[in-house]
C-alpha cells in the first residue's frame, strides 16, 4: 500500500499524533465494542463485520466511513492529527479495518469493550508505525 498517494500533498503525517487520535476516537466511542456499534449503525454493518471476522476485510468509502463517524468525530480527529479532513479519511479507511480486524482476534470483540489497555489500543501506534515506515 502507498501511504503516500493516500495523503495526497500531506506526507508528513506524524504517527505519534495520528496514532494518539485514532486511540482517542476508540475511547470516546466507548472501545472498540463502541466504535464499532457506531459504524455498524452508520451503514457499515457488512465491512466491519468483514474486519472482525476470521476472513479478508471489505474495504470501505472514505466518504461512507466519516459519515459513518459523523461530523463531530472526523473533526475531533482532523484537528489532534493535524490533518484535513480530505487526508484523513481515505488514511483512516485503510487503516481503520486493520485495526479493527488485529483488535478482534479469531472473530471476537474484546472482553469488557476494548475501552482502555483492553483489546490493544496500544498497539495500535505499531500498527500505524509499521504502514507508516515509523517516520
Amino acid at each position: 500500500m502507498d501511504i503516500s498517494n493516500l495523503l495526497g500533498g500531506a506526507g508528513s503525517v506524524d504517527p505519534n499524533r495520528l496514532t494518539s487520535g485514532v486511540q482517542d476516537v476508540f475511547r470516546s466511542s466507548g472501545g472498540v465494542d463502541g466504535l464499532v456499534g457506531k459504524l455498524r449503525a452508520g451503514g457499515l454493518g457488512d465491512q466491519v463485520d468483514s474486519w472482525i471476522s476470521t476472513g479478508s476485510n471489505e474495504p470501505v468509502d472514505p466518504q461512507r466511513l466519516g459519515d459513518a463517524l459523523g461530523p463531530d468525530t472526523t473533526q475531533q480527529l482532523s484537528a489532534s492529527t493535524g490533518l484535513s479532513v480530505q487526508s484523513l479519511l481515505p488514511l483512516l479507511a485503510q487503516f481503520l479495518p486493520m485495526i479493527i480486524d488485529h483488535l478482534t482476534p479469531g472473530g471476537n470483540l474484546p472482553e469488557g469493550g476494548g475501552a482502555e489497555g483492553a483489546g490493544g489500543l496500544g498497539q495500535i501506534g505499531d500498527l500505524i508505525g509499521g504502514v507508516l515506515g515509523k517516520r
